[in-house]
């Protein structure tokens, strides 16, 4: 037991005489009552608080961290991660250290990064979460193939939909993807639905036609801001691909392809007709898209509660609980935080 040891227990042992508690004389000295009580006895020479720093016994040398560094920027290695250098080293039969050796020294060193000449996968992040809570504020759009009689050649389907109502607000269909027709039916969209400058926000993914030069520029002119998916994400753009989907699974659509650019332009004008017009919406309490864009659905769910309430009132007994639950959606979210989406959940419950 070293002399400083035996001081300072000669210390605490003359403050408890003196009425203070071993606790506190420790606490002021810096170290625990039960590393005091250690120290008492006489086998324990050592020093075995807890959080004592000892030196590794197997500690690198500084000869033997430069030589790890030198090896890692060898041109051989240089554009190598550790757990392929290691190998390379043991198949000329040398062992310098191990692969996690490599990454925390080279960590220290300020070089774990990416080594190699290809350029680093670029980190793009997620789009800005949209909220829409009335018609006219977030559109999204996207092309679609419609395959032709004769194969390899497609027709393209332009669909533009606004997501709070889920009406299509516009579509058109051409033989080839160009951003100059999408540019033209942004046009007419905003004509025909009165869109002001800065009221709206066209969501779309990252292909030629959505950003090319005469769309973005048409955009500028309209006023109309525009949002992008991640490169290959197609959960960035949902309402488009869920729309394709129902389009391309309805009974109605034709079993073999499209015969001409007429054809498809008819079963497509006959598709949107039903869709806007017909189609009952789960998302939006199965009223139309086109009754909710005209902001009637309040009115029509409100409608509906009231029969379910004279009917459970009529009949009480065939009923065990609350009516049917009507509720107007307020909000629409595109690309949401998880949050949004959870408070969505709880209030659809």
């Amino acid at each position: 037991m070293t002399a400083q040891r035996q001081e300072i227990i000669a210390i605490v042992s003359e403050a408890q005489a003196a009425g203070a508690r071993q606790s506190k004389a420790c606490e002021i000295i810096g170290i625990s009552a039960k590393t005091l009580q250690r120290w008492a006895h006489i086998d324990n020479e050592q020093d075995n608080r807890l959080n004592t720093q000892r030196e590794p016994a197997n500690k690198l040398t500084p000869l033997e961290r430069k030589r790890i560094i030198k090896i890692a920027n060898e041109p051989d290695y240089a554009d190598l991660p550790p757990h392929k250098i290691v190998p390379s080293l043991a198949d000329k039969g040398l062992y310098i250290a191990s692969e996690s050796t490599f990454y925390r020294i080279l960590k220290e060193e300020n070089q774990v990064k990416h080594r190699q000449k290809s350029v680093p996968t670029r980190q793009v992040k997620k789009p800005r979460a949209l909220t829409a809570t009335a018609p006219n504020q977030i559109y999204t759009w996207d092309i679609t193939y419609l395959p032709m009689l004769v194969k390899g050649l497609f027709l393209y389907l332009y669909l533009v939909m606004d997501i709070y109502s889920r009406k299509i607000v516009g579509w058109q269909v051409y033989e080839k993807e160009s951003s100059a027709f999408a540019a033209d039916i942004m046009t007419d969209i905003c004509q025909r639905e009165g869109i002001q400058v800065d009221q709206l926000t066209l969501h779309s993914d990252n292909g030629s036609p959505m950003k090319g030069a005469t769309m973005l520029a048409t955009l500028q002119e309209l006023g109309v801001i525009p949002s992008f998916s991640r490169p290959s994400v197609s959960n960035d753009n949902p309402y488009s691909e869920s729309l394709f989907r129902t389009l391309k699974y309805r009974s109605d659509y034709p079993e073999h392809a499209f015969s001409d650019l007429h054809a498809a332009r008819l079963w497509v004008q006959g598709f949107v007709d039903w869709y806007n017009h017909d189609h009952l919406h789960s998302a939006i309490q199965f009223v139309t898209p086109s009754q909710r864009h005209q902001e009637q659905d309040e009115a029509i769910l409100a409608k509906r509660k009231q029969v379910y309430e004279q009917a459970k009132a009529t009949n009480p007994e065939r009923w065990s609980g609350e009516t049917r639950h009507w509720r107007h959606v307020k909000e629409v979210h595109l690309n949401p935080e998880k949050q949004c989406t959870k408070n969505a959940e709880k209030e659809a419950a």
